[in-house]
């Protein structure tokens, strides 16, 4: 009796597949190189082997960018799975102590903006820890750190203050922002969106427009970031906001436009005494993260 003897299938390569997932991520084939501390060339090298490996094309190309093919977006769904499941294996013996619930607190701006990349990254290479995230004011998170009620704190402080206790993680400028081709910055008085009493951001803001002689009025008060966008969308106020904040239709409006500079404000981290590897770990994907800030 003649019995088919079925060739074997070929196994995929996890570097290879990472790079692949960072090509995805990014939409350029530069930018996933450094992700993967890979020449472009030999990510294009890998990318080629592993579509003939597999009989298709992942990628369309043009000269600015790269989009993937239906055939690509399936193996991206099967390679974010087999990355984390080796992941979370080989971490079960290489770093058995890496395991636990850290608990991390940040504003919501940052919530937005910064903490998407960080949990992203840090889950990727430490899959057996949980990170549970608080969302409260900068003076709320700071003072949770200090009676160990969190593990972590992110928080905004004015530009050098001598008496922070943390971390200046960065330095950040605060712009006015509005929407594209909006007219809210040229009524009188003006219209602003501000936060809550005791950010960073609306002192700043209020002294900067009282020191100019610029008459204004608070339109739009919210203690959350979507509530800013809203009131700058729906061009009801111009509200200051992170220069790393100005993005899609958003504009940052300056002395051009009438308004006073703002300055600048620190971003800051503080980690409670007495923690283990797997908050520190957390640290260092927050430092490693916000120093990244302008690429995504």
């Amino acid at each position: 009796m003649n019995i088919a003897i079925r060739q074997a299938l070929p196994l995929l390569d996890m570097d290879v597949l990472r790079t692949f997932v960072a090509i995805a991520e990014s939409g350029n084939f530069t930018l996933a190189a450094d992700v993967v501390l890979r020449t472009p060339s030999a990510v294009s090298m890998q990318i080629k082997r592993l579509e003939d490996q597999l009989q298709t094309t992942l990628f369309l190309r043009d000269a600015r960018s790269v989009s993937l093919t239906p055939h690509g977006e399936l193996l991206l769904t099967y390679a974010r799975r087999l990355l984390a499941l080796n992941n979370e294996a080989v971490s079960r013996f290489l770093l058995p102590d890496m395991n636990g619930v850290v608990r991390l607190g940040a504003p919501d701006d940052m919530v937005e903006h910064i903490l998407p990349e960080v949990l992203k990254r840090f889950a990727c290479d430490y899959p057996n820890v949980a990170v549970d995230v608080t969302v409260a004011s900068s003076a709320e998170i700071r003072r949770r750190v200090a009676e160990k009620r969190l593990d972590i704190g992110i928080f905004s402080t004015s530009e050098g203050d001598t008496g922070v206790d943390g971390e200046v993680l960065r330095t950040e400028r605060i712009v006015w922002v509005g929407h594209r081709c909006s007219t809210a910055h040229l009524r009188k008085p003006l219209p602003v969106s501000l936060w809550e009493e005791g950010c960073v951001w609306r002192a700043r803001a209020i002294a900067a427009l009282e020191n100019a002689g610029i008459a204004y009025r608070v339109a739009f008060l919210s203690a959350h970031a979507t509530g800013q966008h809203s009131a700058i969308r729906a061009d009801l106020a111009i509200a200051p906001m992170a220069a790393f904040q100005v993005q899609g239709d958003f504009v940052a409006l300056g002395t051009a436009d009438g308004l006073p500079e703002i300055g600048s404000f620190d971003i800051c981290m503080r980690v409670a005494n007495g923690v283990g590897a797997p908050v520190h770990a957390v640290a260092d994907t927050i430092r490693g993260t916000i120093e990244r800030i302008d690429r995504f």
